[in-house]
């Protein structure tokens, strides 16, 4: 089960490299000892959850194009999600 997490993390940041997205913000909470990393090309945003800077603990979630929260269980969530955004695009 670890290298799925781990797996999905990698897929997810090799993904983020090749479209071009940029890191918008990152936020630490020292007491619960999280990081999440907010992520944006052009009009699409999603956010990144690890704790202890553990990719196994990461989690991923976006939005789609009406503002609603998607639980990014795979790669092709969030590439489902990001191209249904880009096409509402003009």
């Amino acid at each position: 089960m670890k290298s799925i997490t781990t797996n999905l993390h990698a897929k997810v940041h090799r993904w983020m490299d090749s479209i071009g997205f940029r890191l918008n913000a990152s936020q630490t909470d020292k007491k619960a000892n999280v990081t999440t990393n907010h992520y944006f090309f052009e009009t699409f945003n999603f956010i990144e959850q690890a704790k202890n800077n553990d990719a196994r603990q990461a989690q991923f979630l976006c939005f789609d194009m009406y503002g609603e929260k998607i639980n990014v269980r795979s790669l092709l969530d969030l590439q489902t999600a990001f191209f249904e955004n880009i096409s509402q695009l003009k």
